[in-house]
């Protein structure tokens, strides 16, 4: 019989069945990204909810109380966590990313204000906003904003009460806008930190090391032990078969990612620190938390893809990627966020990467600061990866569901006639 000749594209191509998956997998995914990456960032304002702001008030007389006792009327209800504190608690809080800016009233605001109907003014009353870079740049200038605002309205409703007391027309006119409004950073990070974004950028290069390199270790074993072939351009390689279960095959593929995340983590620092200068300070920390955080997200993937075969590459996108990155809080807080993006946030390991990697850069490394967190997320995650993907490969080799050894089959006469 001679052999059957090879099909041409023309051919296939009309074929509906070889358009339905790719199709189906292709509409679905693009349509999800967009709606998860898009829906997290339209309108921060419109969603925010609890931003925390702190409020110190050291005036000793009415006018400061009156300025705090008029936050609640600052945004929609619920939009802001104004917390009143004392200053040193505003400071701490500032080191620890706990708000995202302050506003301070002084010490002698009130006499200040009311000196200037007087001869005795010398200054003008002043309200100072901090902000905090260190939680984000976007964050801490929301923050900013309705601080300022704040005391815009302050000034203006103080302005108004001088003015009917003042005893000429141009002392009316200079009361108009009284109050002088500074802004200045509460807590500083330094000049090569991306005004606040090092954290995430580096945080992301963490997620896409331990996804990518969890991926093509994947790959360079399935295809060392003979479950897959190898084609770089017009090479094509097929290696002998090993005998060996999926729970073996797992355990190597985890070995080798725990190892080679060894190299990568070292490698990492020393492009974005040694060569391009990132602020980074308390370095040994630094290595050993990017190394777990690596290594707990290439065991993630190295899991799922054992638990999905062929299409645990998509998974694993969804989890570490797709629904990771809008809900990170990094670029925009997640009190701006829908409430869909913060209960993400309570699992999703981007959010709990980037808080430890913040801290470590910006707040001094403080447990309070999200690290104690960020610890304890990266342990379970390296004791759920290795939970689901051993129970997953334990279940398959007690099943008897052993890994096909791919073939070559010569195309059958009714196929190729279908698809002519």
């Amino acid at each position: 019989m001679a052999p059957a000749s090879p099909l041409r594209a023309g051919a296939l191509v009309r074929n509906p069945k070889l358009w339905l998956v790719p199709t189906v997998l292709s509409a679905l995914v693009s349509t999800v990204i967009a709606l998860l990456y898009m829906g997290g960032i339209l309108s921060p304002s419109d969603d925010l909810h609890r931003l925390p702001i702190a409020v110190v008030d050291e005036d000793r007389g009415p006018l400061g109380k009156e300025i705090t006792g008029s936050l609640a009327r600052a945004g929609r209800p619920g939009s802001i966590d104004w917390r009143i504190v004392g200053r040193a608690e505003a400071e701490d809080q500032l080191a620890s990313g706990k708000v995202y800016g302050a506003l301070f009233v002084p010490p002698g605001f009130s006499a200040d204000a009311q000196a200037l109907t007087t001869r005795r003014a010398t200054a003008r009353p002043t309200l100072t906003v901090l902000t905090n870079p260190g939680v984000g740049s976007l964050g801490s200038s929301m923050a900013a904003q309705i601080n300022q605002g704040v005391a815009q309205r302050a000034s203006a409703t103080i302005g108004q009460r001088l003015a009917a007391s003042a005893p000429d027309p141009t002392t009316k006119l200079l009361l108009a806008d009284p109050v002088e409004v500074t802004t200045r950073v509460g807590h500083p990070i330094g000049r090569h930190s991306g005004l606040g974004l090092t954290a995430f950028y580096y945080t992301l290069l963490l997620v896409l090391g331990g996804f990518i390199g969890g991926n093509l270790i994947n790959t360079a074993v399935d295809t060392a032990l003979g479950y897959a072939d190898s084609e770089i351009g017009p090479w094509h390689t097929r290696h002998r078969t090993v005998p060996i279960d999926r729970t073996q095959t797992l355990l190597l593929k985890m070995v080798m990612t725990a190892g080679i995340a060894l190299l990568t983590t070292s490698l990492l620092m020393i492009a974005t620190i040694g060569v391009l200068g990132m602020d980074a300070s308390h370095l040994p920390l630094l290595w050993v938390f990017s190394y777990c955080a690596t290594v707990a997200v290439g065991l993630g993937v190295q899991a799922i893809n054992a638990a999905f075969g062929g299409i645990g590459q998509v998974v694993s996108m969804f989890v570490f990627i797709a629904l990771a990155l809008p809900s990170s809080g990094a670029t925009i807080p997640l009190q701006a966020t829908p409430s869909f993006y913060r209960f993400l946030a309570v699992f999703e390991p981007m959010r709990q990467l980037t808080d430890g990697v913040r801290a470590i850069l910006y707040f001094d490394a403080r447990a309070d600061a999200g690290l104690a967190r960020a610890w304890a997320m990266i342990a379970i995650g390296v004791l759920g990866a290795l939970l689901f993907g051993f129970a997953m490969t334990h279940y398959y080799d007690r099943r008897g569901l052993a890994r096909f050894t791919p073939q070559p089959e010569p195309p059958r006469p009714a196929v190729a006639a279908e698809t002519a």
